[in-house]
């Protein structure tokens, strides 16, 4: 709701603007073009999503996917102590990683809200240190393969959209690495706070 104001506001207040300037043929050029230029770019989006998704489908129907939850599973009980048992929630955390490794960005998205709404059947009502955990690796994810940015350079006309590799994977490691000590962390001064005050 407040993201919709905000975009709202700044909308109205660079019409009122181009108005107050004489520049309304600019504004209206602008915003056709702008206009154009996400169409483009969400066509050019829509097939690298659905290059991986079929990916994901295929990986899933060979038995990858499972090789690939089996090989996950062990630091994924430790990320997620208190859901561990629970094979369900396991798995959709194990998609959701996966996607995100793929780097399917917003198409991991569903991913993500399964698990978290599985997870939610522990905890009703209260954001456990784990659904916490999961919001953080899921926002802040390794990606070994940026298909989504690589989508996006390559619909502005990049001519190698990949190059960006050893940086991508540096930075995601890096804010993966500071999320998960950060939750970590937080979660134990919760817990230490939460006994010293009866």
């Amino acid at each position: 709701m407040a993201m919709a104001v905000i975009w709202t506001a700044m909308v109205v207040l660079s019409v009122v603007c181009g108005l107050a300037t004489g520049n309304a043929q600019a504004v209206s050029g602008a915003a056709l073009e702008g206009a154009a230029a996400a169409v483009e770019l969400c066509l050019s989006m829509a097939g690298v999503l659905c290059l991986w998704m079929g990916v994901m489908e295929v990986m899933k129907r060979s038995g990858l996917s499972e090789l690939l939850s089996r090989l996950l599973r062990p630091l994924l009980k430790r990320l997620y102590p208190h859901v561990a048992g629970d094979r369900k929630v396991m798995d959709c955390i194990s998609a959701n990683v996966s996607a995100n490794l793929l780097g399917l960005g917003n198409a991991a998205t569903p991913l993500g809200l399964q698990a978290a709404r599985e997870m939610s059947r522990h905890s009703p009502g209260v954001a456990s240190d784990d659904l916490c955990m999961l919001v953080v690796c899921n926002t802040a994810s390794i990606q070994l393969i940026p298909t989504t940015v690589a989508g996006v350079r390559l619909a502005a006309g990049c001519c190698n959209p990949f190059d960006i590799l050893p940086a991508v994977w540096l930075a995601s490691v890096l804010s993966v690495c500071a999320g998960i000590a950060a939750a970590k962390g937080l979660a134990r001064l919760w817990r230490d706070e939460a006994c010293f005050w009866p």
